[in-house]
């Protein structure tokens, strides 16, 4: 059986649904995972096969001024899951970020590339894929710019904006893959059912700016909204965001067959199923 933590979020539901009465899940109403005693209750009872752990506190912003809530759940939470899940010969599938990188590189980002947060965020993150050491029988699967139905992101957020603006500034100078979440699912099966261990980067191919990001929205939906560059400086948000942090995801292709789509093919893809 496969434990889904986290299972009422964006990424959470897709997997519920992909392995479609296969998988069960638990959230923060049945398992606190910055307590211990409260991970080994429900593992030991449950038993699960793997472990896929969709929970963390995803406030980049809010955990710079959160900094122990963010490492309790980020870091500690990952510790706790590892240590029970080495307990019951189980795997655990940790999902991390390209916060991890400081966005200098240039090119890609390699699996085994120097790991270099800029925030707080990007730190319990790291911290949390350090501690899936604790078993050593563990999948780290990073991803980055996440959207998926029924939960709160960008696409959403831009649609939301656009019901009553008809001009939006957006910055231009991050670049990134957007991701949705069905196909990040669609890759931790294929790392699972080949039996991978280790760290993966698993994103939509291609790469964009969130300005560009937002104009295919826009576009997509059919909706004349005006998007105007401006700088991450100009933003002013507290937490800093590397600047260039596309996942290079060659590995998980080589090793599962399994490519993941192109992120205006899956935006297009996404809009389609959402609800009216």
């Amino acid at each position: 059986m496969i434990l889904v933590v986290g299972h009422k979020g964006m990424l959470g539901k897709e997997l519920m649904a992909l392995y479609d009465g296969a998988a069960r899940g638990v959230d923060v109403d049945e398992i606190d995972i910055t307590d211990l005693d409260s991970v080994q209750r429900v593992l030991l009872t449950l038993k699960p096969a793997v472990v896929i752990n969709a929970a963390a506190y995803t406030d980049v912003d809010g955990c710079e001024s959160n900094t122990e809530q963010a490492m309790m759940v980020n870091g500690e939470g990952v510790a706790h899951l590892a240590m029970v899940t080495r307990e019951i010969g189980a795997k655990l599938v940790q999902v991390s970020t390209d916060y991890i990188f400081d966005g200098k590189k240039g090119t890609p980002y390699l699996e085994d590339d120097l790991a270099a947060p800029l925030s707080i965020y990007g730190e319990s993150k790291l911290a949390g894929e350090m501690n899936t050491w604790f078993n050593p029988d563990h999948l780290v699967v990073r991803t980055q710019w996440l959207y998926g139905h029924g939960g709160k992101n960008f696409v959403e957020t831009m649609l939301k904006l656009a019901a009553d603006r008809k001009e939006l500034s957006v910055v231009d100078d991050q670049i990134g893959s957007p991701t949705w979440t069905c196909d990040l699912a669609l890759s931790i099966k294929a790392l699972l059912d080949k039996g991978c261990s280790g760290t993966y980067h698993a994103a939509n191919s291609g790469f964009v700016s969130w300005n560009g990001f937002a104009r295919e929205i826009f576009r997509l939906a059919g909706l004349d909204v005006a998007v105007k560059p401006m700088s991450t400086s100009e933003l002013g948000r507290p937490a800093p965001r590397p600047l260039y942090s596309t996942l290079d995801c060659g590995k998980l292709v080589q090793d599962t067959g399994f490519v993941p789509q192109p992120w205006q093919d899956a935006l297009k893809r996404y809009l389609e199923l959402r609800p009216e």
